[in-house]
């Protein structure tokens, strides 16, 4: 007896087309997600990025609100101050002149009468006082402020001059090149400190002409930088498919040349805030930077200078500040040129 096949149990090919497993598509190793995947997963970068962030949260609330600076650090004087006195408290921590009261240049809280011989640490003062009674813990979060500000205005001055100019002499070449690079090398070959110096004697000895000196005198770094890349990525074939189209050098700058050149430029600009950090820091000991009554980690050393052997706490915290933030912005910018480096993620 004939029997008819069973055509529902029969696998169809439409059915066994749609079976089959999809082929895996390679995920791209392009783009901002795929470089942030790549610095969380560098212990290097995560650990900077760690020790930036905490400096810039200290930064930012100091700049909000100082008096939460002087309950942290237990101002038992100031404990009864009310906001609409902040202006009084902040004078009287931050002024060379006015005294607090507290004992001056008192050890941190950790050492006691068995460690001191002299008068112990409290708790009032965790990191101990300055050679005007001025709490150190207070000071060094103001001065964290500062170096945060001087880093990323004055990396981000240079930047953006240094990418206009040099994205003009690579893109263009010939007599511009040569204009813009020769102005940019002989800038180069002056000292780099006292270039900042004769800038801030010229224009004022404050803390943002030393922004400003820093940032013009590291012009010539990311300008050399993003010249040599925009050398190679003004070739490119969507580059003259760009002219082709008519598109304004302008805009094909804007568009094509410096976002596909900003890759080295941005991780050069991480390892440069560290460096404005410590110049300014230098330049503050030597009485050129952030001047008196604003704190910074720079003058805190210079003031230490006299007290350093009796009282080596004085010039031990500004120097572990500035040590702990250049490194960690060193860090990150070593995480960002493995995470943007094409032959280690191949």
């Amino acid at each position: 007896m004939a029997t008819t096949p069973d055509i529902e149990n029969e696998p169809s090919p439409d059915r066994e087309f749609n079976e089959e497993p999809a082929a895996e598509q390679p995920k791209a190793r392009v783009g901002w997600q795929y470089t942030l995947s790549q610095v969380r997963r560098d212990p290097t970068a995560m650990s900077g990025l760690v020790v930036i962030g905490v400096a810039t949260l200290v930064a930012v609330v100091s700049f909000v609100d100082g008096v939460l600076f002087a309950y942290l650090a237990g101002f038992g004087a100031f404990a009864s101050l009310g906001v609409e006195q902040y202006a009084i408290a902040e004078a009287l921590w931050v002024s060379p002149i006015a005294e607090t009261g507290a004992p001056i240049l008192r050890p941190p809280a950790f050492l006691t009468n068995e460690l001191y011989p002299g008068e112990p640490g409290t708790l009032a003062h965790p990191l101990g006082t300055d050679h005007r009674g001025r709490d150190l813990l207070v000071r060094l979060f103001y001065g964290t402020r500062i170096a945060i500000t001087v880093g990323i205005v004055s990396t981000g001055l240079a930047m953006v001059l240094g990418m206009v100019v040099g994205s003009v002499a690579g893109y263009y070449g010939g007599l511009v090149d040569d204009a813009l690079m020769r102005g940019a090398e002989t800038l180069y070959a002056i000292p780099f400190l006292v270039l900042v110096i004769v800038f801030m004697v010229a224009f004022g000895r404050n803390l943002t002409f030393a922004m400003i000196g820093v940032g013009v005198a590291t012009i010539p770094t990311f300008a050399r930088l993003i010249r040599s890349r925009v050398l190679s990525v003004r070739e490119e074939e969507y580059v003259d498919a760009a002219r082709a189209a008519g598109v304004r050098d302008r805009n094909i700058i804007m568009r094509h040349v410096i976002p596909n050149s900003f890759a080295p430029v941005l991780v050069q600009a991480t390892l440069q805030v560290g460096v404005s950090i410590l110049i300014v820091a230098g330049l503050s000991f030597l009485g050129y930077g952030a001047q008196p009554p604003t704190p910074s980690w720079g003058q805190m050393l210079s003031n230490s200078r006299d007290y350093m052997l009796p009282n080596p706490w004085f010039s031990i915290w500004p120097g572990l500040a500035i040590l702990a933030t250049v490194v960690g912005f060193n860090l990150l910018g070593d995480g960002l040129r493995d995470a943007l480096d094409p032959r280690i993620n191949n």
